[in-house]
C-alpha cells in the first residue's frame, strides 16, 4: 500500500505563494495519477488537481486553473502543488492521494490519503 507524507503548507495573504509536497513509499508510484484534494470548514472534499504517470496531463479544477501547478518528479517518487495568487477560498487542509477519474470525469481518491496539510489565507 502506498504511504504518503505531505510538507509545506502555512499561513500567507493573499497573492503569495506556496508549494506542498507530498512523498511517496510502498506500491508503483509510476503505475498512479496522484491528486491533491482539499476540505475547507464546514464544507466537503474537493478536487483540486491531479497529474497522471507521465506528468505531461495535469488536470485542475476550475477554481484553480491558472495559479496552481501539480507537478511529479517519478525518480523521487514525490509530487508537488505550487499554489501562486493564493486567495482566501483557498483555505483548507489539503490532502495528495493516488486518483482515478470515473467516466464522467469525476476524480476520487484510491486508497490512504496523505495526513493533511493545513493552508491558510488571510490578511
Amino acid at each position: 500500500q502506498m504511504q504518503l507524507v505531505q510538507s509545506g503548507g502555512g499561513t500567507v495573504q493573499p497573492g503569495d505563494s506556496l508549494r506542498l509536497s507530498c512523498s511517496t513509499t510502498g506500491l508503483a508510484f509510476i503505475n498512479y495519477a496522484i491528486g491533491w484534494f482539499r476540505q475547507a470548514p464546514g464544507k466537503g472534499r474537493q478536487f483540486v488537481a491531479a497529474v497522471d504517470w507521465s506528468g505531461r496531463s495535469p488536470d485542475y479544477t476550475d477554481d484553480v486553473k491558472g495559479r496552481f501547478t501539480i507537478s511529479r518528479d517519478n525518480a523521487k517518487k514525490t509530487v508537488y502543488l505550487q499554489m501562486n495568487n493564493l486567495k482566501p477560498e483557498d483555505t483548507a487542509v489539503y490532502y495528495c492521494t493516488a486518483t482515478d477519474a470515473d467516466g464522467a470525469g469525476t476524480y476520487f481518491p484510491l486508497g490512504s490519503l496523505g495526513q493533511g496539510t493545513q493552508v491558510t489565507v488571510s490578511l
